[in-house]
């Protein structure tokens, strides 16, 4: 343990993720069943984020038994609730969340191009958001921040 520790938001390492997910969910009171795990284990294994059909279907695949999406979706919210995942908005689609223990709001870099999405902490940004709802009369809850444009591979790319 320890030496595989590093603070990208892009690679979270496997079973130690894993095992952080199963103690913050069991910590806010729900069951970590094996659907639930089936479902993080898919959801942590994509590189870009994942709609809860892909992740349907990546569990079906591996269990050899059709997985409806509807039953992904339901454990997905759980997951956003529980900080396990976070929803990219604008695509519908979802990302395993590299320190479930930590609470950040999101900040996602979504590439136009190759939809490969960046998670950056930057509490100074996401803080004056949630000032700027305040001073407004919003109760902000989950702010999510998106950036539309081209990552550095796709622009140099062109």
């Amino acid at each position: 343990m320890g030496a595989h520790h590093h603070h990208d938001h892009h690679e979270a390492s496997g079973t130690e993720l894993t095992k952080v997910a199963q103690a913050t969910l069991e910590k806010s009171g729900e069951q970590w069943t094996t659907m639930r795990a089936s479902i993080f284990d898919a959801l942590a294994k994509f590189d870009k984020p994942a709609s809860a059909y892909d992740i349907a279907d990546a569990v079906s695949k591996a269990e050899g038994r059709r997985v409806a999406a509807n039953s992904v979706y339901r454990i997905l919210d759980l997951f956003v609730g529980a900080n396990l995942a976070r929803r990219v908005e604008s695509s519908n689609a979802y990302i395993a969340n590299a320190h479930p223990d930590c609470l950040h709001d999101c900040i996602f870099l979504v590439c136009d191009s190759c939809g490969q999405t960046t998670h950056i902490d930057d509490d100074k940004i996401a803080n004056n958001v949630r000032h700027a709802a305040e001073a407004a009369g919003f109760s902000p809850v989950r702010p999510v921040i998106e950036v539309r444009g081209k990552c550095s591979y796709c622009e140099h790319a062109a």
